[in-house]
């Protein structure tokens, strides 16, 4: 949180307290919609994001005050960015910097012409949503990884810093400083506030539809309420670039993975695909996302090609070679090591256990030797092999590298069946 809101000890800035023991839900629903875009077109409108964050925080604590005492304003949004706009035109002028500030904007530096168009904006409910172009910011290349996810929650998905460094294990303080960071990165660098420039692209949405995925891949690995956040992410940024298949194609690849949550572990125990009670997967999450797979596929990207094997694994059977073939796909549109390791597996389920494992022996084992998958994948496969030693080993090694309690339980229990298989 900006440093800016200790200074104003009269006025509750710490939007966070606000929305915990605000008794109306209807600000907790509205701060949860609206924060991204209210935060955006601050951002635009004053180039300071640091400044933006500070007032939409106290709009949203005066919010807090009034509406439960005047009642909900027919246009929430307008409200707020009205509020906090002019919360900051304040503050500028207090500073004596209104001027100085406003020379740095591309546009005149009169207030008057841009506050009446904003009015007009504002009066009704045609607010220009420019959470695209804060999500671009927020993901600019010249951010690490780290900075992109960590900003992108914050920004676009209204998460307190709190919740951000409790979903990624560090301390509050710590999040706070990478945020600040990030935040002056954006200033000194001057990065701008747009969407790049249509030879710019399709490289850059990459980098977008990436920090996205990484956001639920860590929730698929455990932190439920960031995958919950990725897709909503995803389902913002899909109503933003409806036309665009890649961001489709994450969707429907996020939701077909989502689908099958419910039914991924039983009690601490993990469950294979294979194994999964099907009646606990979510029917209409998994319709939404064929119909978007549906409509990514023609553009044969890399998330379209994922959706796409996400999709099929849901049908019974599953079209093991079809899979297979969009595995070897995506490998050569990505060159991805582990990509070929999945193209792997579902060529075993085609019943070619063999060629799968000549497939997986092809890879660069010193390369790989330190991640998991390829020592299970390859134990499962000489274990259908009837090569019941060397599964042992190489089970064994997937054992020293696994990290999650229930992956380690079920290769104890893969260990345990082998060894009862040769007494």
């Amino acid at each position: 949180m900006p440093s800016r809101c200790a200074r104003s000890s009269s006025r509750r800035t710490d939007r966070d307290l606000v929305i915990d023991r605000d008794p109306e839900p209807a600000l907790a629903r509205i701060f949860r919609e609206e924060w991204g875009r209210v935060l955006a077109s601050l951002v635009g409108y004053l180039h300071d994001f640091d400044l933006a964050e500070d007032v939409a925080q106290a709009a949203f604590a005066t919010a807090a005050e009034r509406w439960p005492r005047d009642g909900v304003p027919d246009n929430p949004a307008g409200w707020l960015i009205r509020t906090a706009r002019n919360d900051a035109i304040d503050q500028l002028r207090r500073r004596r910097t209104l001027r100085a500030k406003l020379s740095q904007l591309d546009r005149p530096s009169e207030v008057a012409p841009m506050d009446q168009e904003l009015d007009r904006q504002l009066s009704g409910h045609s607010i220009r949503d420019e959470r695209l172009e804060l999500l671009f910011m927020c993901c600019h290349p010249a951010l690490s990884q780290d900075a992109q996810v960590a900003l992108t929650l914050r920004a676009v998905g209204g998460l307190s810093t709190q919740e951000i460094a409790a979903c990624f294990l560090v301390a509050p303080e710590a999040m706070k400083r990478r945020l600040s960071r990030a935040k002056q990165k954006i200033t000194g660098a001057a990065i701008p506030f747009r969407v790049p420039p249509d030879h710019l692209l399709p490289e850059r949405l990459g980098v977008v539809l990436a920090v996205i995925y990484l956001v639920y891949n860590q929730g698929y690995a455990g932190r439920v309420d960031l995958a919950t956040e990725a897709i909503r992410l995803g389902r913002i940024l899909l109503a933003l670039m409806p036309d665009e298949r890649e961001v489709s194609g994450l969707l429907a690849l996020m939701l077909a993975h989502d689908a099958r949550r419910a039914a991924r572990s039983d009690g601490d125990e993990l469950v294979l695909l294979q194994d999964q009670d099907r009646s606990l997967w979510d029917a209409a999450q998994l319709a939404e996302a064929r119909a978007l797979a549906d409509r990514a596929i023609t553009g044969r990207g890399p998330y379209a090609l994922q959706a796409a094997i996400a999709v099929l694994q849901t049908d019974a059977p599953v079209d093991w070679p079809q899979v297979a073939g969009l595995y070897a796909e995506l490998a050569d549109l990505t060159g991805s090591p582990v990509v070929q390791l999945n193209r792997a597996v579902a060529v075993a389920q085609a019943g070619r256990p063999q060629d799968a494992l000549d497939l997986v022996d092809s890879l660069d084992r010193d390369r790989l030797d330190g991640y998991q998958y390829l020592h299970s994948t390859r134990a499962e496969l000489l274990s259908r092999l009837d090569r019941r030693q060397e599964a042992q080993a190489a089970y064994a090694r997937a054992l020293e590298l696994a990290r999650d309690d229930r992956e380690r339980r079920f290769l104890r229990r893969r260990l345990e069946e082998l060894h009862g298989s040769q007494s």
